[in-house]
């Protein structure tokens, strides 16, 4: 969700007799767009030249609200047949001025239009505001204002299946590319040390020895034997907490298959595939509570559904609190709420007890291979670096090195100007991620169990999912140092909204604002 959004009659503009609100999909109000149509005509082929939209004469309230949007560096987002518009409200002239009480601020009143057209399709459209036409707004006083427009129309060559190919000109540059391989090089560097690293210990030095106690009773001269041979025996002893160790496999299971492929609805396949996919967490945790012998499956279930769905309820209800009081856009209607809860109600949670019943039904049994003692032997005592969190801060920093070149780009879309399109760098990055995590933890696991630790559910489970912390790290450094952030509302936002979002495999693929300000509206298609 974007930043700080608001309506675009919410400054004041002149706004037209009849203004007509454009009815959003679900996706597009979670993500904050409301559009309503602007004052401006533009129709095919038909150039204009100094229309005048409205004159109007500024209150000082009026002169004081254009002067704040001018001096924050709001500005304006519109659509021409689905084709992106954004420019600035204004400008600030400084004039090697120290002093901010010294600043001159103007309101741009002239906005061009020039629109690319072949045959009969609109293939690009640009608008730029005329710097020497604007309105003072330095001191507060009344102001007359007349909001003008022209319009020039241009044929061009450029197919009509090619025209968004603007859009993804600038993350596609010989350099950004240089970039994004430079660390697929990297990422796929570390896997093969990591490939190479796990084939020499488990094809030399664990083979002989699975082989030999997969399927041997507890001997007497098991105290002969060292490592992670010493406790084949309490290896697959059931985790503690394991109710809450099911349910969180469920929900991880359920938030991996979210993967929608649809950018224009990304919001929308979101809401859509996690209710329809909350029958695979109940399953999975149904299914793996059972065979670690848990009685209480019916808390399970309920503990599955409240994992992800209880912080996000909560953190929906704060900054959806902060939205309203901000007048901002990115605060939900009544009705959308209505439709989500009915969502959850009517097809999540019946999804999510169809599965755990279809879990509990499917009779699966544990099959450790190696028996499990009667009684636990004694942890020796291991030094700090062998703690859980340690290893952790281990477990998280390979994968994290192996994508947080790419972080940079998907930050920049999700929070800042630029519009992400290399979607399949992307799926290769992401596909190392995955290999690399699994690798790390693996042979963290390895080590764990050779140290003779036998408790290694929860440090593996805690391990694989270390990487979101370092992304999180990479989130507060990216909102100080890379992005342009203030204010209690955006940096709720961000902050909250990146609790919630690091489980999720967002895709970037669509952009967003970052410390500029902006308002929606759209230009009707004539």
């Amino acid at each position: 969700m974007a930043s700080e959004t608001y309506r675009y009659f919410d400054l004041p503009f002149c706004s037209p007799a009849h203004m007509k609100e454009k009815k959003e999909a679900l996706g597009e109000v979670l993500n904050g767009d409301r559009l309503v149509s602007a004052p401006y005509k533009l129709d095919f082929l038909q150039d204009k030249d100094s229309e005048i939209v409205c004159k109007k004469t500024l209150s000082k309230k009026e002169v004081a609200q254009f002067r704040k949007a001018v001096m924050k560096d709001y500005y304006f987002q519109m659509y021409y047949d689905d084709l992106p518009i954004w420019g600035f409200l204004g400008k600030v002239e400084k004039e090697g001025k120290s002093d901010p009480n010294e600043y001159k601020y103007f309101l741009f009143k002239h906005l061009h239009f020039e629109i690319l057209y072949n045959k009969d399709h609109v293939i690009e459209i640009n608008a730029r505001t005329d710097p020497n036409a604007h309105v003072d707004l330095t001191e507060d006083k009344e102001v007359d204002m007349e909001i003008m427009y022209s319009v020039k129309w241009k044929e061009t060559n450029t197919p009509f299946e090619k025209r968004m190919e603007k859009y993804s000109e600038s993350s596609s540059l010989p350099h950004h590319l240089e970039i994004h391989w430079f660390s697929i090089v990297n990422s796929c560097v570390t896997v093969l040390l990591l490939t190479g690293f796990l084939a020499t210990i488990l094809m030399r030095v664990l083979k002989n020895d699975f082989v030999k106690y997969a399927h041997d009773e507890e001997t007497a001269d098991d105290q002969e034997e060292t490592g992670w041979k010493y406790i084949h025996g309490d290896v697959f002893r059931y985790p503690k907490y394991k109710s809450l160790f099911a349910a969180a496999l469920g929900s991880g299971t359920q938030l991996f298959t979210l993967t929608p492929y649809n950018r224009g609805a990304l919001f929308t396949a979101l809401v859509v595939i996690y209710a329809l996919t909350s029958g695979i967490a109940g399953y999975t945790a149904a299914a793996f509570y059972c065979q670690l012998e848990g009685t209480n499956w019916v808390w399970n279930l309920l503990l599955t559904g409240g994992l992800f769905c209880g912080p996000l309820f909560l953190t929906f209800c704060f900054l959806n609190t902060v939205a309203i009081a901000y007048s901002a856009t990115a605060a939900l209607p009544f009705g959308t709420i209505v439709v989500i809860f009915l969502i959850w109600a009517l097809v999540t949670s019946p999804l999510l007890v169809l599965g755990g019943i279809a879990g509990k039904n499917s009779k699966a049994e544990f099959q450790a291979p190696c028996c499990t003692t009667k009684y636990p032997r004694e942890i020796p005592q291991l030094p700090w670096y062998r703690g859980t969190l340690p290893q952790m801060a281990m477990a998280g920093f390979l994968p994290f090195s192996a994508i947080y070149i790419e972080l940079y780009y998907i930050f920049a879309s999700v929070w800042g100007h630029k519009i992400y399109t290399i979607y399949s760098i992307l799926f290769i990055v992401f596909i190392i991620l995955l290999i690399v995590t699994a690798f790390i933890t693996i042979a963290l696991t390895y080590f764990q169990l050779a140290a003779e630790d036998h408790e290694w559910w929860w440090r593996s489970f805690l391990c694989g999912g270390s990487t979101g912390l370092f992304v999180y790290s990479y989130c507060l450094y990216y909102y100080y140092a890379r992005s342009d952030m203030s204010g209690f509302m955006q940096t709720s936002f961000f902050l909250h909204g990146m609790h919630l979002l690091w489980f999720l495999p967002h895709a970037g693929g669509r952009w967003f604002p970052c410390s500029a300000l902006f308002c929606s509206s759209y230009i009707p298609l004539n």
